[in-house]
């Protein structure tokens, strides 16, 4: 047994004789009467005190200890009373994460988490509490994607809790422990149509946005990043190197999303509406930091504008002129009175236009690969589970397959 177990009410004398004797101490009858004792790894002693009849307990304890150390599953019991929230806070300052990651993981634990498992020890998670606390977030009404954002959050501190040895085990590993359910909900693209009368419905000087999504497969933030060295009309080719993002609320020039830079073919109508539209709206020198607010500052040739010269904010353009022309389209109903807002059009944002995109080259045959690597997506397996339904010739073709084996089956009996 690792340690050993004081009893604080009785110590052993030896006598004048040479004979061991038990005395009762100062303290007999008051107070905890076993202290279970060992040395640590880190190589100081840990005690655990235990109530008078309970030396079995403390014995068990010390057991414990012993086969938690042997299979370096040993947490110390003084880090384990460290808080969820107080570690939460300390592992968000180590990340080396985008600065708009970390203020969505902060906001969303800070909002959806603390509440409710903050003040909570790490050595006291069992997966009963995480059972109890989705249960709550579904409760409270979370929607699925953004709970189980939520819920990702939360598991990687506690995962990180285990590395740091805080915590035995994530309690969110095991079996009984389940993720938010995220209902299943396909993509369904815009029709070409949609999409020309979105743009025809924008102002002109926006309308270019369009064509580097429904075109391009671009995403929002990096079509108002677009820069004049990006685009290559003698290879036919734009690259995507950097898109315009929000860093602790203000605007910044910053990777693509994942860091993922990509090349993409420039088709000639897209090219020949980008040329169009430099020609009446001059690009625009535009400096603003790079990848965070305190960042080094960067200037770039912006070939998208707001009327005052400068970079277009995300939000002016979606309630100002994107949502309107949504109304415009038939997209959307347009607000009973002046003062009621745009309906929620989340699934009719600007992510739209890539979806189109995505649809427009499976249907035309291009393998799931090349729409991944074109999208910027962090594997083909990932597009295929998000337009993988958008391949209309799939079942034809099995179709045609089935049936010609068949036939071929018939003829040779």
């Amino acid at each position: 047994m690792a340690g050993h177990i004081q009893d604080r009410w009785f110590k052993t004398e030896t006598t004048s004789g040479g004979k061991t004797v038990r005395t009762k101490t100062d303290r007999h009858g008051t107070g905890l009467r076993y202290r279970a004792r060992y040395v640590g790894p880190d190589g100081t002693e840990k005690s655990k005190s235990f109530r008078d009849g309970q030396k079995r307990l403390a014995e068990q304890w010390l057991s414990q200890i012993e086969a938690d150390m042997t299979r370096g599953q040993y947490v110390d019991p003084r880090a384990g009373r460290l808080t969820f929230r107080q570690y939460a806070e300390k592992w968000l300052k180590t990340l080396g994460s985008e600065p708009s990651t970390v203020d969505s993981m902060t906001s969303q634990l800070t909002l959806h988490a603390f509440p409710y498992i903050g003040a909570r020890p790490l050595g006291s998670f069992q997966p009963e509490h995480i059972r109890e606390w989705v249960a709550t977030l579904e409760q409270r009404g979370i929607p699925g994607p953004y709970a189980r954002a939520i819920y990702s959050n939360v598991r990687a501190v506690l995962s990180a809790a285990v590395d740091d040895g805080y915590l035995a085990r994530n309690p969110c590993s095991v079996r009984s422990v389940r993720q938010p359910v995220v209902e299943p909900k396909r993509v369904v693209p815009w029709s070409a149509s949609r999409v020309f009368a979105v743009q025809d419905a924008l102002p002109e000087r926006y309308q270019a946005m369009v064509d580097l999504g429904a075109g391009c497969g671009m995403r929002q933030g990096e079509i108002l990043g677009v820069a004049v060295d990006a685009l290559d009309f003698e290879e036919d080719t734009l690259h995507v190197t950097q898109q315009l993002k929000l860093s602790r609320s203000k605007p910044v020039f910053a990777l693509p999303k994942g860091g993922k830079v990509r090349s993409v073919p420039l088709p000639g109508p897209v090219a020949d509406a980008l040329k169009a539209h430099m020609k009446r709206w001059p690009p625009v020198d535009v400096t603003l930091p790079w990848r965070r607010a305190d960042g080094p500052k960067v200037t770039k040739r912006l070939i998208l504008s707001a009327p005052r010269g400068n970079h277009v904010w995300r939000t002016s353009l979606n309630e100002g002129a994107w949502k309107p022309a949504l109304v415009a389209a038939g997209v959307i109903p347009k607000p009973e009175t002046a003062e009621d807002d745009y309906a929620a059009a989340r699934e009719h944002g600007m992510h739209a236009l890539r979806h189109f995109y995505a649809s427009a080259l499976l249907d035309g045959g291009e393998n799931i690969k090349a729409v991944s690597e074109y999208l910027g997506h962090s594997d083909a397996a990932m597009t295929l589970r998000v337009y993988a339904h958008l391949m209309p010739s799939s079942q034809e073709r099995t179709r045609k397959a089935i049936t010609a084996a068949y036939d071929r089956g018939l003829h040779r009996a």
